[in-house]
């Protein structure tokens, strides 16, 4: 019934719209994401989001601006901005079939890793909070999934056969859309986009890079959390302000598919609670 929904969805925003004169011209005139960069930023209000994230502390519910963020946008791409959840294989636009989201973590002291939600816009906020937890554990004792050992396997190939090796298989995976389950690679291996909080290492914002093995179509940056000066209703108060940056694939998508992205995340980080139902 869900797979239903969703194909109806996205029949509105036919493989021929998506796949325009343009769109077809970009992937060809434009690299992968070495020179096809569009970066964004936006500040939105969280002073009403902390409040909620504060009562479901005190319920147990050990949510985070991470968790609410990496929930809204997967639904964003669902609801808002299908556009998002594409990638370009032989030449064309793709949509992909699901909405998972790479999620990056503090492993061990320094070492940073990542963790990969798989239908995160089909979770509600306390169920996304749980399987994160899960996956996140995983990792730090060293059980992470086939994708993110392959780096691991790769550093283990001499310089400078790992380069030819790793330009190899991206072909075949990413250009050519072929997949090697065993190994965990795939067009789909790194999920619909990428979130990183570099706020908690001290920097306010940032524009991060699309990763070239990933395939996403964006990467969504958490910057710093600070009490700024606002506005409301014509008079200015004391608000608590969330900085957030992207980068997006040119070629799969727009600036304006950017801002639709903000506005939807703006609307969420205002009613928070749409967050505790399932859609």
């Amino acid at each position: 019934m869900e797979k239903r929904k969703l194909n109806y969805f996205y029949s509105m925003k036919t493989l021929a719209e998506l796949n325009s004169g343009w769109r077809k011209t970009a992937s060809s005139i434009y690299r992968r994401p070495t020179d096809s960069k569009i970066f964004g930023s936006v500040e939105i209000d969280i002073t009403d989001l902390e409040t909620y994230i504060t009562e479901k502390r005190k319920n147990g519910i050990k949510a985070t601006l991470t968790h609410v963020l990496v929930l809204a946008a997967a639904r964003a791409l669902k609801q808002e901005v299908p556009e998002l959840n594409t990638y370009i294989r032989r030449g064309n636009v793709v949509l992909r079939e699901h909405i998972d989201v790479t999620v990056t973590v503090l492993l061990r002291g320094s070492q940073m890793g990542s963790v990969l939600i798989k239908d995160a816009d089909k979770l509600t906020l306390e169920e996304l909070i749980k399987v994160m937890s899960e996956e996140v554990k995983n990792s730090r004792q060293g059980a992470e999934n086939k994708t993110m050992k392959m780096k691991d396997k790769l550093a283990y190939i001499p310089w400078p056969f790992r380069a030819w090796v790793y330009r190899i298989l991206k072909t075949i995976t990413f250009d050519w859309g072929f997949s090697f389950p065993s190994l965990g690679l795939s067009a789909d291996s790194f999920g619909s986009f990428v979130v990183s909080n570099i706020g908690n290492v001290g920097l306010d914002m940032g524009y991060p890079a699309l990763f070239p093995s990933s395939n996403v179509a964006f990467v969504l940056i958490m910057g710093g959390v600070n009490r700024k000066p606002l506005v409301i209703d014509e008079q200015i108060v004391p608000r608590t302000v969330l900085s957030l940056g992207a980068a997006l694939d040119h070629r799969v998508v727009d600036a304006s598919h950017g801002g639709l992205l903000f506005r939807y995340l703006k609307n969420t980080m205002k009613n928070p609670q749409v967050l505790d139902e399932r859609i």
